[in-house]
């Protein structure tokens, strides 16, 4: 809590929010780059307002469709109210990428040389209140399934990529592989472990909270261009809403 009060203002939001504590969905909804929000004390990093808007700020329209689908499963959400780019609470602190450098094609001028004290301040504040916070709604249920809910960009490092939704999985592929299946021939494309995998270091939050519990998990990867305004974000929740409770109800059953 003193790391905390230190690294935020008084009128600053929380590093950690709840939405619906009290849905009923076994359904545990994480995002952990829900918001570009910067600590009062890192300016503006040293990066322009257009770079800040972009994906490696966080992941655009994410929080949108984690909330549609909240309200169709009665799901709980947590979310991290700050920027991946002060801490990326989907990577351990050991990773480069917890607290970028580089991102993408853009050099971040406010994370380079980072103090031991700096990065231990960043940890304390942001990513272990995150996965604490996790921990208590995964312990206060019983057989949960935890579901990170992502975004991705269209374009990266000048590639097109032409896959639409990823459904990733680390060693437990059971919730993903009848999403997969039930995905078969829909208008979206739809692929496996894309556009990034497990050896990409993306599943810490399901390494962390669902494989050492043995729980029902899976991470969805959803093109940013896709999600941009109402319509877009309503249609993907609802197509996931039914990938969802077809893997839900296959492992009841």
């Amino acid at each position: 809590m003193m790391v905390q009060s230190q690294f935020f203002t008084s009128d600053e939001a929380e590093p950690v929010v709840v939405e619906n504590a009290d849905g009923k969905s076994r359904v545990l909804l994480v995002c952990e780059h829900a918001s570009r929000r910067l600590p009062a004390r890192f300016g503006t990093l040293g990066l322009s307002e257009d770079v800040l808007a972009s994906h490696i700020a966080w992941d655009p329209g994410a929080l949108a469709v984690t909330r549609l689908l909240s309200a169709s499963l009665d799901a709980t959400v947590i979310y991290q109210n700050y920027s991946r780019l002060i801490y990326d609470c989907n990577r351990p602190p050991e990773s480069p990428s917890a607290m970028p450098v580089t991102s993408e094609i853009y050099d971040i001028p406010g994370n380079a040389d980072l103090s031991d004290a700096e990065r231990f301040a960043r940890t304390s504040a942001l990513y272990i209140p995150f996965h604490d916070r996790i921990g208590e709604l995964v312990a206060a249920r019983q057989d949960p399934v935890l579901v990170t809910i992502h975004s991705f960009t269209p374009v990266y490092h000048g590639k097109h990529r032409e896959v639409e939704i990823g459904i990733l999985h680390d060693t437990d592929a059971r919730l993903a592989d009848v999403m997969l299946a039930h995905a078969a021939g829909a208008s979206f494309k739809v692929e496996r472990n894309e556009p990034y995998g497990p050896e990409d270091g993306v599943t810490h939050t399901l390494r962390l909270h669902a494989l050492p519990n043995g729980l029902l998990n899976v991470m969805i990867e959803v093109r940013n261009d896709l999600i941009q305004d109402e319509e877009g974000q309503r249609v993907a929740a609802d197509f996931l809403h039914g990938l969802l409770v077809a893997g839900i109800a296959t492992d009841a059953s």
